[in-house]
């Protein structure tokens, strides 16, 4: 084992979310070593999509990225809201709230590989690629990695270690518990073509099986999230593809006409997690690796954007002498809370409410969601904070 060497700014993880943070830090002066178990421009051709608020655009294109991405996104100007034997629906409209979209679908890789290319423009950063970290160790001076890196087993110590791993296991940290509700059920996602042109809209229609989400990526086709019972999920997944549209046409309608072809199909269990605290002594965690949301509201990705946003904000206002110390990761703990707390409840309310098939419960969903289409300055805030989180 070689001897542990010491960096001030210390980011496991150099996917969305921890790139976010590094770039971030790099526009403050703050030099950062991205540990990335990945080899350099593996994820660029990762084609799963990301939703992205109108927020995460906005922070993108404060650190200069955006303008790479903006001809490879789809934006989402019309959210559709509707559930299946029901009357009752919602429309919410970006120009109704004077946004110029209410999100955006990309996919990893273009995300990946236009903040891998802004951070190569400062010098500041330092990626050290195919870097697997097996231990976090914190501590009242530095917190500490271990990380497998060319055959041989490598530490490093930091006055700030921060794990934006999306969520690998490391197993248990010290001073960090994890709390989980399984759903018990599992999301299958993939792309599929419509006979009719999207428009930019985006479908979520609640289903006594689950709810079932199209948003418009590319041309003329939508990403898929279609969430049911694990079993019921695993019977679609072997279904051959022309099986499988005739399927989906019968559970989502023809509002989008017959779905024509569909590519790969994956499948993950889908379940609220979340750490409590996010942070011990000199280590913070953020993204999909301090919480991991249903994907019903989309709003999973961009809460963990805004952690390494707002922690590269606290990490640049804190004298170095501080970093890591009490005083800071109470700031940053006390910043994010009502954003992490809110965005956790919001989904597990959509699921638990569209999830219930008691005799009357569905009649009254669909009043509910023709009255919400009603009522203007309710939609306003829940367009902000789908945008915004709990700044909104």
């Amino acid at each position: 084992m070689s001897s542990v060497l010491t960096e001030s700014v210390i980011v496991i993880g150099g996917g969305p979310v921890g790139a976010t943070l590094a770039l971030t830090l790099q526009t403050k002066g703050v030099p950062v070593t991205i540990l990335e178990a990945r080899a350099k421009g593996a994820a660029y051709q990762d084609q799963r999509a990301l939703a992205l608020s109108y927020g995460s655009r906005r922070i993108l294109e404060r650190l200069g990225v955006w303008q790479k991405l903006a001809t490879k996104a789809t934006a989402i100007n019309t959210i559709h809201i509707s559930q299946r034997g029901s009357m009752g629906r919602s429309l919410l409209k970006a120009q109704d709230h004077e946004l110029p979209a209410l999100g955006y679908v990309l996919s990893y890789g273009a995300l990946t590989q236009a903040l891998d290319e802004k951070l190569a423009e400062f010098s500041g950063v330092k990626i050290i690629y195919e870097a697997e970290a097996t231990h976090i160790e914190p501590a009242l001076e530095n917190a500490s990695v271990t990380f497998n890196h060319q055959s041989q087993v490598q530490d490093l110590a930091g006055k700030i270690l921060v794990l934006a791993d999306g969520g690998r296991s490391l197993g248990d940290i010290p001073g960090m518990s994890r709390e989980t509700k399984v759903y018990g059920h599992d999301a299958l996602v993939s792309k599929v073509k419509c006979e009719l042109p999207h428009d930019n809209v985006a479908y979520e229609r609640f289903t006594p099986m689950g709810p079932v989400a199209l948003l418009p990526n590319g041309e003329r086709d939508f990403s898929l999230v279609w969430t049911g019972k694990q079993a019921q999920v695993a019977e679609i997944m072997q279904l051959d593809d022309a099986t499988f549209l005739s399927r989906l046409h019968e559970h989502f309608g023809d509002r989008v006409g017959r779905f024509m072809s569909v590519q790969k199909r994956l499948a993950f269990p889908l379940k609220l997690s979340y750490l409590n605290p996010v942070t011990a002594p000199h280590l913070v965690v953020i993204g999909n690796a301090a919480q991991t949301m249903h994907p019903v509201a989309g709003q999973g990705f961009n809460v963990g954007l805004r952690d390494a946003y707002e922690l590269a904000n606290t990490i640049a206002e804190t004298k170095p002498a501080d970093w890591g110390e009490v005083s800071m990761l109470e700031a940053y703990q006390k910043g994010r809370k009502n954003d992490t707390k809110r965005g956790l409840m919001f989904t597990d309310f959509l699921v638990n409410l569209f999830s219930n098939d008691v005799a009357g419960v569905s009649s009254m969903r669909g009043f509910g969601l023709g009255l919400f289409d009603l009522l203007g300055p309710i939609k306003s805030r829940v367009v902000n904070k789908m945008s915004f989180g709990s700044r909104g």
